[in-house]
């Protein structure tokens, strides 16, 4: 006779299926006036424009794009931070775009934020004690042992538990973003949103912090979303990788398929501009894709595909039509198959995978 599953085992097992975070068709405008000529216009800049995801505990997510695609801006949107202009926000279930401030209380707990400058995010005038204990004051956690409970969280990110009494001036940049990480820690949390965490730091730094989150992840296992520009940091910690371009999703799937078999344009244009170790090896170096002009403004982003303008492979349709993030071939399978297998989802009319990373750049880009 087969033993039944117990109703424990049955509901970690559901809870381990349901996503922790739902991000669907998420939007955030910006509405501003500037003068033309002798009048004032009303525009939009349109800074993150339809986009989703999902994320399940324990799992990281990277969001990779150049300067100005919409990276922190979702970020503060996941977080709450800023208020979205359409989609959803779901965080275990719970539909979260809209709610007061004095609903997110319980939220703010499990969703916390690692912010990118380890100098400003600190308010010089308080304590590490104080810094690391209000969160604790604020959710009514260890009362009667914040100090304890402090210590320990320096102890945990590396520093010594003795100097709560210091400043952050005290502390040198990588010092100053453990005490960030550690802030972070203190409530608990099950997601946390790193906004470039490492890029003010040195480069033996910024190995000590990603070796610390990453142990941080699989010891108290959290989900992350990491915010970066460095394609090799994202390599290295994330398992899923979503690629923004001008407030859009072009490429998302897990990290083994992006790196090894990506499919748009700009993806692969990202790929070949990262360095080379290759040629410190006396091995010839790969031939890049230089992209031709500058990204588009979102106030008046291009028709149809937004990469059209710098893209080497751009037709008529690119700019009548735009691209669905999808699959370059039907997929009938169940989506936790899929999953199993590594989601691999893009938008472009004519995806091509590349593993060499070499392309031909036309002299002129197309109009």
């Amino acid at each position: 006779m087969t033993a039944q599953p117990s109703t424990q085992t049955r509901a970690a097992a559901d809870s381990a299926e349901k996503p922790l975070l739902e991000v669907t068709d998420l939007q955030r405008y910006f509405p501003f006036r500037e003068v033309q000529g002798l009048r004032m216009v009303k525009a939009t800049v349109k800074a993150v424009d339809g986009i989703s995801f999902t994320l399940r505990q324990g799992q990281t997510l990277g969001l990779v794009g150049e300067s100005g695609c919409g990276k922190s801006t979702t970020s503060r949107l996941v977080t709450r931070l800023d208020e979205p202009t359409g989609g959803s926000v779901v965080f275990e279930g719970r539909d979260i775009t809209h709610l007061k401030e004095h609903q997110l209380r319980s939220i703010r707990r499990d969703v916390q934020m690692i912010f990118q400058d380890p100098y400003s995010s600190l308010n010089p005038r308080h304590t590490i004690g104080s810094i690391l204990s209000t969160p604790l004051k604020v959710h009514g956690l260890h009362k009667g042992k914040e100090k304890a409970r402090v210590q320990e969280l320096l102890e945990l990110v590396g520093l010594n538990p003795e100097h709560i009494n210091r400043y952050p001036s005290e502390f040198s940049g990588g010092q100053r973003q453990r005490i960030g990480i550690a802030r972070a820690l203190a409530v608990e949390p099950k997601l946390i949103i790193a906004d470039e965490p490492v890029s003010a730091l040195d480069v033996s730094i910024q190995a000590q912090v990603m070796n610390l989150l990453a142990k941080l992840r699989d010891d108290l296992d959290l989900a992350f979303i990491f915010v970066a520009h460095d394609l090799g940091v994202v390599r290295h910690f994330c398992d899923q990788v979503a690629v923004m371009y001008l407030g859009k999703i072009v490429e998302y799937g897990d990290k083994k398929k992006i790196y090894e078999a990506p499919e748009h344009p700009y993806t692969q244009a990202l790929l070949s501009a990262a360095p080379d170790i290759n040629v410190a090896r006396g091995i010839a170096p790969k031939e890049r894709i230089r992209l031709i002009g500058d990204v588009p403004s979102p106030i008046d982003p291009p028709s149809g595909c937004r990469f059209r303008t710098r893209c080497w492979k751009a037709q008529d349709i690119c700019a009548q039509q735009e691209p669905p993030l999808a699959t370059s071939v039907e997929d009938t399978t169940s989506v936790r198959a899929r999953r199993d297998r590594g989601l691999h989802l893009q938008a472009c009319h004519f995806p091509e995978v590349k593993t060499t990373l070499v392309a031909e750049v036309p002299a002129e880009p197309v109009a």
